[in-house]
């Protein structure tokens, strides 16, 4: 697909879903926080937010379908890279774009003096951004279920090979291309502690020979505003008030949080080159099961529901062996995709009697080479712990505290 044809088709989109709403430029710009000018240069194809947020802020104003969601990421995936390659440099993005959406709902807290290293984290992964920090946990410590271990990539022969320099901290999403799974000569799942960690997408290169997929992971995704529930081993008086779903990321690394009965995962798979993919099938690794986490559990709302998007798959993490299975009755793998056709999965992992550490490895072959991809926190297992009978705290909007939660 063409730069030109990328960008008009992102923007087509944007233009049918506003037209289809029935809001004025002036109208929908009110709501989100976004000069008219800049919306309509995002609807007339003059430009491509540097964002995700502010485009799914504004499809779900216009009463966008899952479907038409993904379909909406997908198209600005491609307008984005092609910018990138276009100027050489990532744009800087508008100012507008790092203020909150303005539209009413239950849960959009908004704290003054937003970082902008925080612009970048959307609720569906961004290609391309920076790699995550390692140190998500409380102190940068791990839990001692799962060593601070790196990357390393794959070649089509199987062999392993260390991926490059440490990525940079950061806290934007991570990508998994870099790190597939090899088992050392003692059967261990995890790949060699002494390998570095790196992100071709962040770096600015190409992906790892014998690897012609990027896969970037939001590991903090949110299913609704209202949905997410954390465990922190701290008081109420010691936790800051929740987060708007794209700064959820930092919020969970600044409180040493752990996802409390379940973890919504976004994946954004697409091909490095010319050649079509097939990703054959997603398969789920434990890494570690004890006992629930006896922390305080915060909730981010109360009174939301959400929707089931395509490309959803639901994880038990408390069976025997998780799996990966096809939620509401969607397709399964395999998948195909392509540079100019990647995939967006949402992975939603459940535990109720145990508190888990696990990650996902992504199958995938491309005539005759093939691989397998772990997918992970940037080195580290997802960590979700089930939190029945924990001590529940809530924070009323309007309010400034937390409260212990009623029910």
């Amino acid at each position: 697909m063409s730069e030109d044809t990328a960008e008009a088709g992102f923007a087509g989109l944007l233009r049918e879903l506003k037209d289809r709403s029935g809001l004025s430029y002036g109208t929908l710009s009110k709501r989100l926080h976004m000069s008219t000018s800049t919306l309509h240069r995002y609807c007339n194809g003059d430009a491509v937010p540097t964002d995700y947020a502010p485009v799914e802020r504004l499809a779900r104003l216009c009463k966008a379908s899952p479907e038409e969601l993904v379909e909406l990421h997908r198209r600005w995936v491609l307008a984005d890279a092609n910018r990138g390659r276009r100027s050489g440099a990532a744009d800087t993005p508008p100012a507008d774009l790092a203020v909150p959406s303005g539209e009413p709902a239950p849960r959009r807290f908004r704290r003054p003096g937003r970082r902008a290293l925080l612009s970048g984290v959307a609720v569906v992964a961004v290609v391309g951004a920076v790699a995550l920090t390692a140190n998500l946990y409380s102190g940068g410590a791990d839990d001692g279920r799962d060593g601070p271990v790196g990357a390393a990539s794959a070649s089509g022969d199987g062999k392993h090979h260390s991926a490059g320099s440490p990525a940079a901290p950061s806290h934007a999403p991570s990508s998994a291309s870099a790190s597939p799974t090899g088992r050392d000569k003692g059967g261990s799942s995890e790949p060699d502690p002494a390998s570095a960690s790196v992100s071709p997408s962040a770096a600015g290169g190409a992906a790892p020979a014998g690897v012609p997929l990027t896969v970037t992971t939001q590991p903090y995704s949110w299913e609704d505003p209202c949905s997410q529930h954390y465990l922190i081993d701290k008081p109420p008086a010691k936790v800051a008030p929740p987060p708007v779903a794209e700064d959820a990321t930092a919020w969970v690394a600044a409180a040493g949080a752990v996802s409390a009965g379940e973890q919504y995962v976004t994946l954004t798979v697409q091909g490095s080159g010319k050649e079509t993919v097939v990703l054959n099938s997603l398969a789920v690794r434990t890494t570690g099961r004890s006992a629930p986490l006896a922390w305080n559990d915060y909730t981010m709302g109360v009174g939301c529901g959400g929707g089931v998007q395509t490309r959803s798959f639901a994880v038990d993490l408390d069976a025997a062996r998780p799996a990966a299975v096809p939620r509401a009755g969607q397709r399964d793998f395999p998948f195909k995709v392509s540079e100019s056709d990647p995939e967006v999965f949402y992975v939603k992992a459940d535990a109720s009697v145990y508190d888990a550490s696990w990650y996902l490895e992504l199958n995938w072959s491309s005539g005759t080479r093939h691989g397998t991809v772990r997918i992970d926190d940037h080195g580290r297992s997802f960590r979700t712990s089930g939190s029945a009978g924990r001590p529940g705290y809530e924070f009323i909007i309007g309010g400034n505290s937390w409260t212990r939660a009623t029910s």
